[in-house]
């Protein structure tokens, strides 16, 4: 069957096919079992997909998934029974490879992508979706937790595709809902969003076309004095390199790094007394 790429659900299982791809080849940095599981049993054509995005698109995602994964296990670490809101998740499927047994997980996204996913990936009693936008705050009412116990919320390749001032509201509005918790997402600097649209365009969808940008994290603290970075760290930094790679993806990983062109940034929204 061929992927129609421009479908919601197509959108979902391009980072999931990144990450089983290259977590087969790269186990040292990601191993998702449970992304290779729902791959394998897709009746789906990904030929299109590897074409466009290649091993450096494939090494990218697992980075990403990597990179979430130690922030959340660095977080669990101290806040053993905390909870973490992914939000956009998508076909996400990093539950189960950081669960600690007493964590509370919630999958936030549209309704459609929400079901879309439950028909691959099911919920459990701590690993629950909440099918709505981002932007609808109704879904703070959704996420159970106490305070003591931390909150994380995370978010891997989504944000781009807000528009600023939407996102300045929201993070307003969570750092004023939840005091003392993090967010921990992905961004591109100004200059690889450019880039970045255009290898979608290639693929024919024209309608996911990525607005925000971050060249100086620091400039989100503008938005609130709640809202403190706690830091921005180069894509590929500290990740594992392989000879093997092909020496355009290893040119690509120095030049992202150099120019920081692609970053994760860490925020904690600060208790005003």
């Amino acid at each position: 069957m061929s992927l129609d790429l421009q479908s919601v659900q197509g959108t979902m299982l391009i980072p999931l096919w990144g990450r089983a791809t290259a977590s087969v080849k790269n186990p040292e940095i990601l191993n998702d079992k449970e992304a290779i599981e729902i791959i394998k049993g897709c009746d789906f054509d990904f030929t299109e997909i590897a074409n466009t995005f290649g091993e450096y698109g494939g090494i990218s995602y697992i980075v990403r998934a990597r990179k979430m994964d130690d922030t959340i296990r660095a977080f669990i670490e101290k806040r053993p029974r905390a909870t973490i809101v992914n939000i956009g998740a998508g076909l996400d499927t990093s539950f189960s490879r950081v669960d600690n047994g007493t964590l509370n997980w919630y999958n936030l996204d549209l309704p459609d992508a929400i079901a879309f996913r439950q028909s691959l990936i099911p919920d459990s009693p701590r690993n629950i979706s909440i099918a709505k936008s981002f932007l609808d705050v109704s879904w703070f009412d959704d996420v159970i937790f106490k305070e003591g116990d931390g909150i994380l919320f995370i978010s891997a390749g989504v944000f781009y595709y807000f528009q600023e001032n939407q996102l300045r509201v929201m993070f307003q509005e969570m750092a004023l809902r939840f005091p003392g918790g993090e967010l921990f997402f992905d961004a591109e600097s100004k200059l690889m969003l450019k880039t970045s649209n255009r290898t979608v365009e290639k693929t024919g969808n024209k309608g996911a076309k990525m607005y925000f940008y971050v060249n100086n994290p620091k400039v989100l603290e503008r938005w609130s004095k709640r809202i403190k970075v706690l830091s921005s760290e180069p894509y590929f930094k500290g990740m594992p390199r392989n000879k093997l790679w092909e020496s355009g993806t290893q040119l690509m990983m120095k030049v992202v790094d150099l120019f920081k062109l692609m970053k994760f940034v860490h925020l904690r929204f600060e208790k005003i007394c």
